[in-house]
C-alpha cells in the first residue's frame, strides 16, 4: 500500500529526515504536499525532487519568490496555505513536523478531512490536546506518535490491556547541562544549549531539551496520546538514549523499546505501520552499547519539568500558557535578553498570574495563546 503524505515543516530536521525515509521506502511513500516557514531554496529543491503538487511557504514574501521562480506551481501561503496542504485531497497522511503551536489549526483541518496524523510536534497536544484528541476520536482518525519516546510507548502497548499498565516511564538524556552546577547554569548560552549529547535537532527543541521542558511537554503529550492519568507518567534520566521509554505492568514485568538514537526509525514506523520495513542499519551491538544508566531528574536545577507537571495537574488553559510563554522566552534567550535560568523563573511568574479557564473553545484557546505571548515578552 502506498502512503500519500504532506509534510508540515519539511525544511526542518524532522521534515528532512521524513523525506529521506520516504525516498528510501521508494514506491511505498509518495509526497504530495510540502510546507515550511520561509526557506525558499530548500523547499524548491524538495519540491523538484518529490514532484509535490502543492507547496506552502508561510511567509508571504518567500511564497511570492517561489511562485516567481515557478509560475506553474501550486504555491500557497499563510495559515490558509498550511490548512490547504494539510487537507489536500490526494493525501492520506499528514506529518506534523513544525515547531511550536502554529500547526494547531492545520492539523485540525487534516483531522476533519480524515487524514492520519504523524505527530512530531509536541506543542500541538500541549496547547490543544483536549481539542485535537476529541476531534480525532469523533472523526475516527489515528494520531500516530513520531517522537522516539512516544513511538516507544506505542510499540510497547501493542497487544497489551491498558488497564494492566502500572506506569509509563519516559526517558530523557538529561541534555548538555546534566552535570552542571547551579553556578555554571547561570552563564550558559544558546550556543551551549545546542550541543545535545545524543541527538541532532533544531535550536528550539535543543534548548527545550537542555531545560527538560521538552520532557515536560512529552509528559503532557503522553497524557493525551494514551489517555493516561498524570500519576502513571514518570520521567527518568538515561544519558545513553538507548532505551527510548518503557512500561511497567501491574504484575511487575516491564517492556522497553531499544535502538541506537536515530529519528528515522520512528518516522519509518509511522509511515509503514502496521508493517515493519527493512532499513539499511547494522544490528544493535550490545557489546558496544553496554552501558544503561538511569537517574532521577534534578527538579531544582531543571524547574521546567515540574512546571509542566503542574500545568497538566491544573489543566484547562494553563498548558497553553506554558507552551506559548516558553516559545517566547526561548526566543528571548536566543537573543540574549533572558538567561537560561530565567526561562523557568519567568515561566513560573507567567503561570502564577494566569487564572485557568476550563470552558474553552478553540478561538478562546488561541486568544489565551496570544495573550500569554504578549505577557511573556513583557516579563
Amino acid at each position: 500500500m502506498e502512503r500519500k503524505i504532506s509534510i508540515l515543516g519539511s525544511t526542518g530536521s524532522i521534515g528532512q529526515q521524513t523525506l529521506n525515509v520516504a525516498k528510501n521506502l521508494g514506491e511505498k511513500v509518495k509526497v504530495y504536499g510540502l510546507a515550511a516557514k520561509s526557506n525558499v531554496d530548500l523547499i524548491e529543491l524538495q519540491a523538484i525532487e518529490t514532484g509535490a503538487e502543492i507547496v506552502c511557504l508561510f511567509d508571504e514574501k518567500a511564497a511570492k519568490e517561489l511562485k516567481k521562480r515557478h509560475p506553474m506551481w501550486n504555491v500557497v501561503t499563510g495559515m490558509s496555505g498550511l490548512c490547504e496542504v494539510a487537507s489536500y485531497h490526494a493525501v492520506d497522511t499528514v506529518i506534523a513536523a513544525t515547531v511550536g503551536s502554529l500547526a494547531i489549526l492545520p492539523v485540525m483541518e487534516a483531522i476533519k478531512a480524515k487524514k492520519m496524523i504523524g505527530l512530531a510536534n509536541k506543542e500541538i497536544l500541549v496547547a490543544a490536546g483536549h481539542f485535537i484528541t476529541k476531534l480525532a476520536k469523533e472523526m475516527n482518525v489515528t494520531l500516530f506518535p513520531i517522537d522516539s519516546e512516544h513511538s516507544a510507548i506505542f510499540q510497547c502497548l501493542l497487544g497489551e490491556d491498558k488497564e494492566s499498565v502500572s506506569k509509563v516511564v519516559l526517558t530523557a538524556s538529561g541534555g548538555p547541562f546534566l552535570h552542571f552546577s547551579e553556578e555554571q547554569l547561570k552563564h550558559v548560552t544558546a550556543k551551549d544549549s545546542a550541543n545535545h549529547p545524543t541527538w541532532s535537532m533544531g535550536s528550539k527543541v535543543s534548548i527545550d531539551c537542555s531545560t527538560l521542558m521538552n520532557k515536560g511537554f512529552e509528559v503532557i503529550e503522553a497524557k493525551w496520546l494514551f489517555d493516561l492519568p498524570l500519576e502513571k507518567i514518570d520521567v527518568v534520566i538515561h544519558p545513553q538514549s538507548l532505551v527510548h521509554s518503557f512500561i511497567e505492568f501491574i504484575d511487575g514485568s516491564m517492556k522497553a523499546q531499544i535502538n541506537v538514537p536515530n529519528m528515522e526509525l520512528p518516522i519509518q514506523y509511522a509511515l509503514t505501520y502496521p508493517k515493519r520495513e527493512k532499513r539499511g542499519t547494522l544490528p544493535f551491538d550490545f557489546y558496544k552499547n553496554n552501558k544503561f544508566e538511569f537517574f532521577t531528574p534534578d527538579r531544582k536545577k531543571f524547574r521546567c519539568l515540574d512546571l509542566a507537571y503542574e500545568s497538566l495537574r491544573v489543566g484547562g488553559s494553563l498548558p497553553c500558557v506554558l507552551n506559548a510563554g516558553n516559545e517566547v522566552l526561548v526566543e528571548r534567550f536566543c537573543r540574549g535578553e533572558v538567561s537560561w535560568m530565567g526561562i523557568a523563573e519567568k515561566l513560573e511568574i507567567l503561570l502564577g498570574r494566569h487564572n485557568a479557564l476550563y470552558d474553552l473553545s478553540v478561538d478562546t484557546l488561541l486568544e489565551v495563546d496570544r495573550e500569554a505571548r504578549l505577557e511573556a515578552k513583557r516579563l
